[in-house]
């Protein structure tokens, strides 16, 4: 009786650091999701106020097409479209309330 109280004993010490670990890196890895969350969000702006930006310059028909800026306007336009893939959906890791 007093060898499988010993053993019962062990066995919980073993499981209990075992479980410490295991929630320490579990801490770890959620806090290192949310700094990414975090990164994604500001990507995710800044890629829609360039976005605004961009539609609001060729709203004004700022830039001709027959030139160099021009042809430089429509290259940005194409690099905004392939970002614009990128953005995040409005609530991407807001927490519902």
């Amino acid at each position: 009786m007093l060898v499988a109280l010993i053993i019962f004993i062990i066995f919980t010490v073993i499981l209990s650091f075992a479980l410490r670990n295991l929630i320490l890196k579990v801490e770890k890895y959620e806090d290192l999701v949310r700094n990414q969350v975090g990164y994604l969000q500001n990507i995710s702006k800044t890629i829609t106020e360039s976005k605004k930006h961009l539609q609001n310059l060729d709203e004004r028909g700022v830039f001709q097409s027959d030139d160099e800026v021009g042809l430089f306007f429509e290259q940005m336009q194409r690099v905004q479209d392939e970002l614009n893939r990128y953005m995040l959906p409005e609530n991407y890791g807001k927490k519902e309330s």
